[in-house]
């Protein structure tokens, strides 16, 4: 079975990985596991902190574990750097426990994509700081970052 492509494609340029980018982040932010799992290829390899996942089905399993835990997550990432058919980019997330602990998890990820636009590596490192809830920055309604919200850059992460 050959997969749809995933627009925009490799080679990238600086329109088509910020693009990319704010895909990949929309997908993210809807928090739905089997809406993000088909951004992956088939056989897509993961190392997200100390856990490292191969395929999508796995992916799924990865995410809804983590969507699970990682309640009312907002996301905002941002490119970092792109050549070829790669991608770098750093983010900032909030989300709460389920006892209420608020958290900014921090990161970085590397991207490389295959011709049809799937990613078919993901490299991310994390970091999570606790939080008071009043020291939030992401608080607009779950779902997609409204276009007008500050970048991690102009919120000065």
């Amino acid at each position: 079975m050959i997969e749809a492509e995933r627009l925009p494609l490799p080679p990238f340029t600086l329109e088509s990985a910020t693009e990319k980018v704010r895909l990949a982040e929309d997908g993210w932010n809807s928090r739905d596991p089997g809406r993000v799992a088909l951004a992956y290829s088939a056989d897509s390899q993961w190392r997200n902190r100390a856990e490292f996942v191969t395929g999508r089905e796995a992916i799924l399993a990865f995410l809804s574990a983590k969507w699970r835990r990682e309640l009312d997550y907002r996301l905002i990432k941002e490119l970092w750097a792109f050549g070829g058919n790669r991608i770098a980019v750093r983010f900032a997330y909030e989300w709460h426990d389920d006892s209420g602990n608020w958290f900014r998890s921090f990161g970085n990820e590397n991207w490389e994509f295959d011709d049809r636009g799937l990613m078919r590596r993901r490299y991310a490192c994390i970091n999570d700081l606790p939080i008071p809830a009043d020291d939030r920055s992401f608080r607009w309604p779950l779902g997609r970052r409204p276009d007008d919200h500050p970048s991690l850059s102009e919120l000065g992460f």
